[in-house]
C-alpha cells in the first residue's frame, strides 16, 4: 500500500494507492506548527476513514510546499521504517530547464511530470489552490517554467482582512461585469477577474509553447487541477482540455513507481 501526501499552504491532500492505482482521497487543513505526534495522529485518522491505518502503509511519496510539515512526515516515515520519496528537482525524472531548479515548488514539478506522462506534451497545467500556478512543459517533456499568482480565495480574503470596509464574499461567478453594489463589484473584480487571468495566461503560455514546438496552439494540452478545479468556478473556465483534480496525487503515485521500478495504472 502506497501513501501519497501533497502538503499545500492551506490543505493536506492524502491518497492511498494499491498496485499503482489511486484508491482513496482525503483532505484536511495543513497542520502548520503541529508536533510530529499530532501529524502522525492526523495521517492515521484520515486513513481510518477508509478502513486503513499507518500500519497498512508500505511506502510514502510526498510533495510539500510547507518544508516543516514535509520534514515531519519524513521523520514519521523514518521512525516507522517506511520508505519515503520526497518530490524535488533532484528526484523527479524530468528535465527542469529553469534558472534555479531547486527553488521550484515540488507540487509544480509533480504536476508537470504527471501532465506529460498522462496527457502528453507540450502541455500547460493550471493548479488553482492558495496560489494559482501555471506550469509549462515543452515538446521534449521538460519543465520550462510558468507563472504564479495569488489564488482566488486568497484574493477575496485579503480584500476582507486588509481593508476597513470591504466584505468577504463567496467565490461565485457573476452574471455581469458591472457590479451594482460593493459585494457585486468585488465578485466581478476578483472572481470574474481571476477567471480572465487564468484563461488569459493559459492562452499566452499555450501560444509560446506552440511557437517553440512549431505546432498550432490547439496541439498544446491544457490541464486544470487543484482545490478549485472541480467547483462551479473551475468547471466554467474555458480553454482546458482536461479537468484532473487528482493530478498531483496521481503524479506522486507515478513518481514512486519510477523510483521503485514498478508498474502504474493510467
Amino acid at each position: 500500500m502506497l501513501l501519497v501526501v501533497d502538503i499545500g499552504n492551506s490543505n493536506l491532500d492524502l491518497g492511498l494507492a494499491r498496485d499503482g492505482a489511486l484508491i482513496g482521497h482525503r483532505r484536511a487543513a495543513t497542520p502548520v506548527g503541529a508536533t510530529p505526534d499530532e501529524v502522525e495522529l492526523l495521517l492515521h485518522q484520515l486513513l481510518r476513514l477508509d478502513g486503513h491505518g499507518l500500519r497498512s502503509v508500505d511506502a510514502i511519496a510526498l510533495s510539500s510546499t510547507v518544508p516543516a510539515v514535509g520534514a515531519t512526515v519524513q521523520e514519521i516515515a523514518a521512525r516507522r521504517g517506511i520508505g519515503c520519496v520526497a518530490a524535488s528537482a533532484a528526484t523527479i525524472p524530468m528535465s527542469v530547464d529553469v534558472e534555479r531548479p531547486a527553488e521550484v515548488g515540488p507540487d509544480r514539478l509533480v504536476n508537470a511530470f504527471a501532465a506529460a506522462r498522462l496527457h502528453g506534451c507540450p502541455a500547460v497545467v493550471v493548479d488553482c489552490g492558495t496560489a494559482t500556478t501555471v506550469d509549462a512543459v515543452d515538446a521534449t517533456g521538460a519543465f520550462v517554467g510558468g507563472a504564479i499568482a495569488p489564488g482566488l480565495v486568497l484574493g477575496l480574503e485579503s480584500l476582507a482582512t486588509r481593508t476597513a470596509r470591504l466584505p468577504l464574499v463567496e467565490p461565485r461567478l457573476p452574471d455581469r461585469a458591472i457590479g451594482r453594489d460593493t459585494a457585486a463589484a468585488i465578485v466581478s473584480g476578483t472572481v470574474l477577474g481571476h477567471r480572465l487571468l487564468v484563461e488569459g495566461l493559459v492562452a499566452r503560455v499555450r501560444a509560446e509553447l506552440a511557437a517553440a514546438a512549431g505546432v498550432a496552439p490547439g496541439q498544446v494540452r491544457s490541464i486544470l487541477t487543484g482545490g478549485l478545479a472541480n467547483t462551479a468556478w473551475g468547471r466554467a473556465l474555458e480553454g482546458f482540455d482536461v479537468l484532473d483534480p487528482d493530478l498531483t496525487l496521481r503524479g506522486l503515485v507515478m513518481l514512486h513507481a519510477e523510483t521503485a521500478g514498478t508498474e502504474v495504472a493510467r
